[in-house]
């Protein structure tokens, strides 16, 4: 399988969960109101201080850590930053699991093609 169609898969496996976060989340300030292209400061305005700021380890930047909450219910949330600290991502995952999904998405396919038989 080739690295484009196993990324693609990849990300429409993801994908249902993520719908019904944001079915479930979709009013809360930080998925409602972040927008790419905002700063730190802005992010900061509409979702209070994060949990945890780190590093980002694939791409320069930083990432911000929140964890959304709902009766019954807490989902993490992260903000990921370029290297100028303008938003350039936001999804229902902690920044570790984000980096290792960036890491895993650069990895070059391991299918060989031969051999085996």
């Amino acid at each position: 399988m080739n690295k484009s169609l196993f990324t693609l898969v990849a990300l429409l496996a993801v994908l249902p969960g993520c719908n019904t976060d944001s079915q479930l989340y979709g009013d809360q300030p930080l998925v409602a109101k972040v927008e790419t292209g905002m700063s730190k400061d802005q992010v900061q305005q509409i979702g209070g201080p994060p949990l945890t700021i780190t590093d980002r380890t694939v791409e320069p930047g930083t990432c911000f850590d929140y964890k959304l909450t709902r009766p019954g219910h807490q989902q993490p949330f992260n903000v990921s930053f370029d290297g100028r600290g303008k938003v350039d991502h936001k999804s229902f995952m902690t920044c570790a699991e984000w980096s290792n999904t960036q890491l895993k998405a650069r990895e070059p396919s391991r299918s060989g093609g031969g051999g085996g038989y």
